[in-house]
């Protein structure tokens, strides 16, 4: 699995003038699809699962992102699908990320999901505004139409895309994961999602999904010992018994 060091930038210099107190943090529009919601979430809930008991970094899904005051006073709102910034207090709530009051930190590792209607603007615009003013090491952007996964890493002042491994997926070194497609059911839907993997290959999983595995092998577990036990001709509520 393919590597490409990177070189770090000192984040873009913050505009000092105060923006407003009275920023939003929604807009009204709703998500593409049900899709994009659910995704979102799944992304979250992996990382928080494979990250568990850190409170060093945090997670967002379609919040807006505040980096100046001119911005804040244009309206010019900026949510990424998914981001995460590391080296930070992730037990603090927050609704919205404003730069300023987060000791100038941007973002990590952005991921947008792109639609019909995003695409141009995912892999023009915003990928300008990731790489020249948030100076984010990673930007990943999946079209979930083609199923395309691309990805730049910030090499000097400039994004160099990620190369992708055999099978396709692409590391991350900011998160130590590779990020990949995967067939299956989450939430009840069963489709082509974006998940995390770990170095060695294996799916990252939510903590439901984790659960789940863990009363599966539960439940295999009971089941060959009742095999067992029916083989030497012992009682089945014996096993009752010894769990009891």
């Amino acid at each position: 699995m393919l590597t490409t060091p990177v070189a770090t930038l000192e984040p873009a210099v913050l505009d000092i003038r105060m923006p407003p107190t009275d920023l939003p943090t929604e807009d009204g529009v709703p998500l593409e699809t049900n899709w994009h919601r659910l995704q979102m979430n799944l992304l979250i809930d992996s990382l928080h699962w494979h990250w568990r008991g850190r409170t060093d970094y945090f997670a967002g899904g379609n919040m807006f992102i505040y980096f100046s005051s001119k911005q804040a006073l244009n309206r010019d709102y900026r949510g990424p699908d998914v981001f995460v910034v590391k080296d930070v207090d992730g037990t603090k709530d927050r609704d919205a990320w404003l730069v300023w009051e987060e000791e100038g930190r941007y973002p990590n590792v952005i991921i947008e999901l792109s639609s019909p209607s995003t695409i141009a603007v995912d892999l023009k615009d915003k990928k300008h505004l990731y790489e020249k003013t948030f100076r984010t090491p990673e930007y990943f952007c999946y079209d979930p139409n083609s199923q395309q996964l691309r990805g730049w890493r910030l090499v000097g002042d400039r994004y160099a895309p990620i190369p992708a491994d055999l099978d396709e997926t692409l590391w991350s070194e900011q998160l130590d994961l590779w990020l990949g497609c995967w067939v299956g059911e989450f939430n009840r839907l069963t489709t082509t999602w974006l998940r995390l993997w770990t170095p060695d290959g294996d799916l990252a999983p939510t903590r439901a999904e984790a659960e789940a595995l863990r009363a599966e092998a539960a439940e295999a577990e009971v089941a060959r010992l009742r095999a067992r036990l029916a083989r030497l001709g012992v009682a089945d509520d014996a096993l009752s018994s010894l769990a009891d």
